[in-house]
């Protein structure tokens, strides 16, 4: 049961995008359209997942049992830089026109603080490996949840008849706050 409540406290509660305002950039700027929503959030729900159960190995088999707790930021830096090269070659190799849809958000991945912020979480947590991957798949996925809404709604804001001054980032930033009021309702549901 407690797994169920961390996935779906990772998905609603704790969203990393609308309650800890993490991954801001790809949130904000892949989401202009639900294709390329839907594949960034795959994308960083894959490398969200493997750097969960990469960085849960490296701290509790190689960092802790050693002494070397200080190594975590540089450790799970190295982590998230590689997974992202593999995500970005793949994509590279399969579908040309997706990875030029993506085009510099792909690479922003390694430097989106979300994953550096599920990596730290999952330390400062004491997750157990189990714990670890659903925590990872569900920040993922509440990720991919919070970008895919953002996308459906801006999609409709381009036919809708907006203020001049608001035009952009201006009713951009509007939407994902009141995205992030209305995740907060969830709050009372899971802690």
């Amino acid at each position: 049961m407690e797994l169920v409540a961390i996935f779906i406290s990772a998905i609603l509660v704790n969203n990393f995008v609308l309650y800890y305002f993490l991954g801001i950039c790809p949130f904000l700027g892949v989401s202009k359209k639900i294709d390329s929503a839907i594949s960034m959030g795959l994308a960083v729900t894959f490398v969200m997942t493997i750097t969960a159960v990469v960085s849960w190995a490296i701290n509790n088999w190689i960092l802790i049992p050693h002494g070397l707790d200080y190594l975590k930021i540089v450790s799970f830096i190295l982590v998230i830089a590689s997974l992202v090269q593999l995500v970005e070659m793949f994509i590279r190799k399969v579908s040309p026109p997706l990875y030029q849809a993506l085009g510099i958000y792909l690479p922003l991945i390694t430097t989106n603080c979300a994953i550096m912020g599920l990596a730290l979480l999952v330390a400062l947590r004491e997750y157990g490996f189990a714990e670890a991957v659903v925590f990872g798949l569900g920040s993922g996925l509440g990720f991919t949840l919070a970008i895919i809404l953002m996308a459906a709604i801006r999609e409709q804001l381009d036919l809708a008849d907006i203020p001049e001054p608001l035009k952009g980032a201006g009713i951009s930033l509007i939407v994902a706050s009141i995205m992030a009021l209305a995740f907060m309702g969830f709050i009372g549901m899971i802690k």
